[in-house]
């Protein structure tokens, strides 16, 4: 029998119940029946006393730091008062599992417990952006990013503001398990498999006034969607939408943080992880539905964003069930 992926929530008093039930809803559910593998999600802390949070909850450790010897991944939630110091066996221990080649990762403010630890010294990381000046305040040595939803150095990520940490663990399960895994926790949740974009399209500023574009770009990105195997450039999805490129693009990437072309290439990305997932397809096949144009183009992209090959993503994660018929991408 496969040993479950081992998680675990690391907590101290003033951690957010919000971050706590955001990692306990995508590593603590069980979803085998669905095809998803076991997690092994563990509430650790200095000792297994009950820890108060915000709203008369408290959370019920049932492993001490010992145990995150044990652990495939290591997640910290962010903190009510991003100030509050993280005990010291906590950060000793963080250090210790750094050191160890675990992966760590924090949601919001989060990334303040692992700057306390050292760990983000000389490194990129990213918060909330409302905490992006406090973070740079308190802890110089860190690289802050402004914008990302998440990011990762060196084995360890930090993500932005309250739902981005969905995001983030969502990307942490695709990057171990594979897409659909990501996809089934969260249809389970009702919510994206994945958001493209930046924090920056979240960040506190006049209200636009009411127009069109908002509906015309929603029904640009459905045509797209509809004929991702085909050529599509900015000019194709401009003349869709009635605009020039220029004004395309700036309001895409206002209404969406990225831009066409790199929308694109995300759900390009994502229809090929789920044809290699699912199907059997020669890899020329799978770049041409997913609409790369050619597996040299698909074998690029995949090195640059994924950080492997198309074939070996296949042999990590196809499920060895599904036959070139069942694609749902368009032949």
């Amino acid at each position: 029998m496969e040993t479950p992926y081992r998680v675990a929530l690391v907590a101290f008093p003033g951690v957010r119940a919000f971050d706590v039930s955001v990692i306990t809803e995508v590593w603590g559910v069980d979803r085998t029946d669905r095809g998803a593998p076991a997690f092994d999600l563990r509430r650790v802390a200095t000792d297994t006393a009950p820890i108060p949070m915000r709203g008369g909850l408290a959370l019920h450790p049932d492993r001490t730091l010992a145990w995150l010897s044990h652990a495939d991944l290591i997640l910290i939630p962010g903190l009510d008062d991003h100030l509050t110091p993280a005990p010291g066996p906590v950060l000793d221990a963080l250090r210790r599992a750094h050191a160890r080649g675990t992966t760590l990762a924090a949601l919001c403010g989060g990334a303040f417990t692992l700057a306390q630890a050292g760990l983000l010294d000389g490194r990129r990381a990213i918060t909330h952006w409302n905490l992006v000046d406090l973070l740079r305040t308190h802890h110089p040595e860190v690289t802050v990013v402004p914008d990302a939803l998440f990011i990762e150095d060196d084995n360890i990520w930090t993500a932005a503001g309250t739902a981005a940490g969905i995001d983030l663990c969502l990307h942490l399960v695709r990057t171990a398990h594979g897409a659909e895994t990501a996809a089934t926790i969260a249809r389970s949740m009702v919510t994206a498999p994945f958001r493209t974009g930046t924090q920056a399209q979240f960040i506190e500023r006049p209200t636009p006034h009411t127009d069109r574009d908002a509906d015309t770009l929603a029904a640009v990105r459905e045509h797209a969607l509809r004929h991702l195997h085909e050529p599509i450039t900015v000019a194709d999805l401009a003349a869709h939408a009635g605009m020039s490129p220029r004004s395309l693009t700036r309001h895409f990437t206002a209404e969406t943080g990225t831009t066409p072309l790199r929308w694109l290439l995300d759900q390009r990305l994502a229809a090929a992880q789920k044809l290699l997932e699912r199907t059997d397809l020669p890899m020329s096949e799978v770049a041409r539905r997913a609409g790369f144009g050619s597996e040299v183009t698909m074998r690029q992209h995949f090195a640059s964003r994924l950080a492997t090959s198309p074939r070996a993503y296949r042999a990590a994660f196809s499920t060895g069930s599904a036959t070139g018929g069942s694609s749902p991408i368009a032949r």
